[in-house]
């Protein structure tokens, strides 16, 4: 049965005026991802776009370069995270624009990034930029504002259904209300929606479906479909010699410290997967083709995958292709995370280090559905 890959996308990569206020005049993400530094001996930083450059998405040729590679190679569509905040979006222009471009024509769905806007982009309450406020009148507003989004042509379905994901269904004060009024709010429109959410193995209880939805899919590489990467951290105990550089009056060395940094080998995480069939819901399984965030947080990054590579990545992704049974035609997703999150090191499109190769690895995992 066909399985459809889909490629979680982040629509930034413009100037905004409040990155303006917030980071300074003319910040895109590319500012953090062009200032990394490596941090110890073999740490692969900065990550540099190779084929499409530093882009801006505000313009169509730099969207339709991007829809062109993925087609090329073999990705059924973009996920954008989708930021409302009662009412207020950011980062939206290039969907907007997308939107009322026919030749923008790769199929997509939207991800509500539904977490507070913070300094630190992990969502909790650190120096909050924008709050998520939670209401009824807001449930309301949000599904009208999204109708017109879902009837689009180009929008992804399940079973005529359009697909809505929610990031972290657990921080709503009533997600239940909310999902029930969106559902009642669609059919009023004409339609029914296929709703789903990610999980997350460092939130308790996240190891199930919630009450109300259609479908889960796997948040890698916090994911679910092995224990905890913080677990595995934990139980090593001894943190690696690090070779760091130092500039000492001008002259730099080289220097043996423990440095104690989060990570995971990356093939460990295609190697220790739980089984799909042990799973009691719908969950659709995903993958990342690195993960290494120190160019946003510098030396206290949430999580480094070691040694990540299209030769490791290609034998998760088989091994997820060769585990997962599409729940039906249309239920069929495999979730790449990401298409383009640079500044976490975790980006399909290619780079100066390794070029098309993962692309390369999709296309070559999938070839018989294109």
């Amino acid at each position: 049965m066909k399985i459809r890959p889909i490629a979680i996308h982040l629509p930034q990569y413009h100037p905004f005026p409040e990155n303006d206020e917030w980071w300074g005049k003319g910040f895109t993400e590319w500012t953090n991802v062009a200032k990394a530094k490596p941090l110890f001996e073999n740490h692969y930083q900065p990550h540099l776009p190779a084929d499409l450059g530093f882009y801006d998405l505000r313009l169509e040729e730099a969207r339709m370069a991007q829809e062109v590679l993925a087609k090329e190679y073999g990705i059924y569509g973009f996920c954008y995270y989708h930021y409302w905040f009662n009412g207020k979006r950011l980062m939206h222009e290039p969907i907007d624009k997308k939107l009322k471009n026919p030749k923008e024509d790769l199929p997509f769905m939207l991800c509500w990034a539904n977490e507070n806007w913070t300094r630190r982009w992990d969502g909790n309450d650190h120096e909050v930029l924008i709050e998520q406020k939670y209401s009824d009148q807001d449930n309301e507003e949000h599904i009208n504002f999204l109708i017109p989004i879902l009837k689009d042509s180009r929008y992804i379905r399940v079973n005529n259904k359009p697909i809505i994901v929610i990031y972290k269904p657990n921080i709503l004060p009533n997600v239940q209300k909310t999902i029930q009024c969106w559902r009642e709010k669609a059919k009023e429109a004409g339609m029914e929606l296929y709703i789903c959410h990610m999980v997350f193995s460092y939130q308790e209880d996240w190891d199930q479906l919630v009450y109300g939805f259609d479908a889960a899919i796997d948040f890698e590489p916090f994911g679910i479909r092995r224990k905890s990467v913080f677990k595995e951290i934990k139980e090593r105990q001894i943190p690696p010699k690090r070779t760091i550089i130092d500039k000492i009056k001008g002259r730099i060395i080289k220097k043996e410290v423990k440095k104690k940094f989060n990570s995971v080998p990356y093939k460990w995480m295609g190697e220790s997967l739980i089984r799909q069939k042990d799973f009691h819901c719908k969950l659709y399984p995903s993958i990342v083709p690195g993960w290494d965030n120190t160019s946003r947080r510098g030396e206290n990054p949430t999580l480094i995958l070691e040694d990540s590579s299209p030769e490791y990545f290609e034998k998760w992704l088989s091994n997820i292709k060769s585990d997962f049974t599409p729940y039906s035609e249309d239920e069929n997703f495999v979730f790449i995370n990401a298409w383009n999150e640079w500044a976490e090191g975790n980006h399909l499109e290619p780079d100066l280090k390794f070029g098309t190769q993962y692309l390369e690895s999709v296309k070559k995992i999938f070839s018989n559905q294109l």
